[in-house]
């Protein structure tokens, strides 16, 4: 993996403790910064700071949910007290939800994944942009998907999330566009991690085959490729990008 000059930056990654979180911690550690890792998973929190610190980095780990707020605020002004600074922000953490059609849709794991994959983003950037504007700079990358572009059938919850991901992205880099603080997002496809192999056992196997049908390098993502783009738009060379949305599903989403 490409390693970018992160010496000296302090980075937030939400949902830090597995998958796509934990693959962005070790590669933004493997590049110089001090991670601060969150996430509802203490014990897979624990395991994954040890993976972390055996490299000789700078880890911190707090039991955080981005749904609450209050949460969100005392976490961020942790990291602010024991760094000194914070000038990274991924918002990686995320649930998936139930498959069915929209009357038929659940209407708790509508509001879940409401709370968590986009609200959750918001607070975390709602938190934490107050510091980055005290040093006028800041990167924040937001983690969507594909689903959020295109919308998956028998997915409102998870799609219309994602979307606002967007959204919520394309607002924040715009409002930030003259502070030193840019604001991008990646919408990755499939990915080879934990949630989405659990996700793929309980999906219809005929909505299985037309989502994978539809990506063009006939494969999926691993967690390592989607660090890699992120931890350029987490450093300095993405400089001249903000509100952006950088597409990551193997040719499935061309724009």
């Amino acid at each position: 993996m490409n390693t970018y000059d992160l010496a000296g930056r302090v980075a937030v990654v939400t949902g830090g403790a597995s998958g796509v979180g934990l693959a962005v911690g070790a590669l933004l550690s493997q590049s110089g910064a001090m991670v601060s890792l969150w996430d509802r998973a203490g014990e897979a929190l624990h395991a994954a700071a040890g993976r972390l610190g055996s490299g000789g980095h700078a880890v911190d780990t707090q039991a955080v949910d981005v749904s609450r707020y209050e949460e969100v605020e005392s976490a961020s002004s942790r990291v602010f007290d024991h760094f000194g600074r914070l000038d990274v922000l991924v918002n990686s953490a995320g649930i998936s939800g139930p498959f069915a059609r929209c009357d038929e849709y659940p209407i708790d794991a509508w509001g879940q994944q409401l709370a968590v994959n986009l609200t959750g983003v918001f607070f975390c950037c709602r938190a934490v942009i107050p510091y980055m504007l005290r040093n006028k700079y800041g990167r924040i990358v937001n983690v969507s998907s594909v689903s959020g572009k295109e919308g998956n059938p028998l997915s409102a919850g998870y799609s219309a999330s994602k979307a606002g991901v967007i959204g919520l992205t394309k607002t924040l880099g715009k409002e930030y566009a003259t502070s030193g603080i840019v604001v991008n997002c990646v919408t990755p496809g499939l990915i080879h991690t934990a949630m989405h192999e659990a996700t793929l056992k309980r999906m219809p196997e005929s909505l299985m085959q037309t989502l994978k049908s539809k990506i063009p390098m006939n494969r999926i993502a691993r967690p390592e490729e989607v660090a890699t783009m992120i931890a350029w738009m987490a450093s300095e060379h993405c400089s001249f990008s903000t509100g952006a949305v950088f597409d990551l599903s193997g040719g499935r989403a061309t724009y």
